[in-house]
């Protein structure tokens, strides 16, 4: 057992739904094995879309039917890209709910979670052959589905069983496997978000999921480069990594050790739907812009004097919950964002009592909160280089937005979810604003400025 398939072994311990991943080479052949040990006799109904088909698709369907298996499959046109919503989902119940149907998803991340939602609306298990190491989700206990154009985590089982073929992972387009490892890079910022969360004694951090993302996380992001070129056991330890954390998100019961203000933005990008050359933006390609924003506002708001903070006069000028509901609207317009923002943002608004005693907290703890921010960040120049040298994008141009839209976007993810992150400690201080203005032309990357 190399350290990939250790890694693994580890997560399945405190898995309460996952029973098995085959993490390796020739992994597929052994998916008809596995299919039987775990769900018995019954149908196996392949979802996929045109690409995973072709990808492992075709493949499985052979060992399948050679291991006497019945089969039944349903293919996706893979132009439009489906679209990670309830709807999509929805459109595949039929498909499952006959007696003996087993689901099987054929794909990452799109195929994975509308697959994931049904089996759990039909209250049954389902199997899972990864297409790329391109995304954080296949061992997750939630679905990032869009419902009404708002996009949230909708708790649902993961799989019974992972098939994760190294073959198969190995050969998935650049693009997307930079898209996993931008996921698993923006565990860097997510994590400073729980420290912050954890000092001011909003939400504690959990030591067994905080040490399952975070304890093997620069191992397993220090080789992009052989990430980018498809080295074999690179994208063994990418996909381990990434797994892991979806293991986190089932034993902590939501997203909060894997996601913070850096998948904000990128929500916010992905409800808008957002498009580049012709084509909607990926989820990892909006996570490493995201992440690299949140970076930025680490690097400003950890170069402020808080000794210089006027709680006093800070509380003062603090917006009420009734204006902060306007500048909601403001944002989004009547949408089924604007209404679940107000309803997010209401859950996390400090009156003015409870916000004069966070920032109290705020100014005693800083000695300590600084040390500890300072030692899970990484600079903004770093990251980049890293998302670059793994083929992702590392300047919002790439993906579409200019630098008045990363700022716009910045702004207003503030609102998307009621988790505390950077942004609503900078809200706090009043400094968010100043913080976002500061950031540099996406040619480059400039930090320290003060208010």
């Amino acid at each position: 057992m190399n350290a990939a398939q250790q890694t693994i072994a580890s997560g399945l311990k405190v898995s309460k739904s996952i029973a098995a991943v085959d993490l390796s080479v020739g992994a597929l052949a052994r998916a008809p094995a596995l299919l039987k040990a775990h769900f018995g006799a019954g149908t196996a109904v392949l979802i996929a879309d045109e690409n995973t088909w072709t990808a492992a698709g075709l493949a499985l369907d052979a060992h399948l039917r050679a291991a006497a298996v019945t089969v039944e499959t349903h293919v996706l046109p893979a132009k439009p890209k489906p679209k990670p919503s309830v709807e999509l989902a929805a459109t595949l119940l039929s498909a499952l709910q006959s007696e003996g149907a087993i689901p099987v998803a054929v794909g990452s991340g799109v195929i994975n979670d509308v697959v994931k939602y049904a089996a759990f609306k039909l209250g049954r298990p389902y199997l899972c052959v990864a297409t790329a190491a391109s995304m954080d989700g296949y061992t997750s206990a939630g679905a990032p589905l869009s419902e009404k154009g708002f996009k949230k985590t909708i708790q649902c089982a993961p799989p019974r069983v992972i098939v994760a073929d190294v073959d198969v992972l190995s050969k998935a387009p650049p693009d997307m496997t930079s898209w996993g490892y931008s996921d698993l890079a923006g565990k860097i910022p997510a994590g400073a978000d729980w420290i912050l969360a954890d000092e001011l004694g909003i939400e504690a951090i959990a030591p067994a999921p905080w040490n399952m993302v975070q304890g093997h996380l620069r191992e397993f992001l220090a080789h992009p480069g052989d990430v980018a070129r498809g080295d074999p056991a690179a994208i063994e330890n990418l996909f381990a990594g990434l797994s892991l954390v979806g293991f986190a998100m089932e034993f902590y019961g939501s997203s909060r050790p894997a996601s913070g203000a850096d998948h904000q933005i990128a929500h916010l990008w992905e409800m808008q739907g957002l498009e580049h050359d012709g084509d909607a933006v990926s989820h990892g390609s909006c996570v490493a812009i995201g992440s690299l924003a949140a970076l930025r506002l680490y690097s400003w708001f950890l170069a402020q004097d808080l000794g210089r903070l006027d709680i006093e006069a800070t509380v003062a000028r603090a917006p009420d919950f009734a204006r902060k509901a306007d500048a909601i609207r403001q944002a989004f317009g009547p949408s089924e964002i604007c209404e679940r923002s107000i309803e997010e943002t209401r859950l996390k608004h400090a009156g003015k009592d409870a916000l004069r005693q966070r920032l109290m907290r705020l100014k005693e703890c800083w000695p300590s909160l600084r040390r500890r921010l300072e030692r899970q960040i990484v600079s903004p120049d770093d990251f980049a280089h890293m998302l670059r040298t793994a083929g992702a994008p590392s300047t919002p141009m790439e993906i579409g937005v200019d630098d008045h839209g990363l700022r716009q976007t910045v702004l207003s993810s503030l609102y998307l979810r009621s988790r505390y992150t950077i942004l609503d400690v900078l809200d706090d201080t009043g400094w968010l604003q100043s913080a976002v203005s500061a950031f540099p032309a996406s040619s480059g990357i400039k930090t320290g400025a003060t208010v």
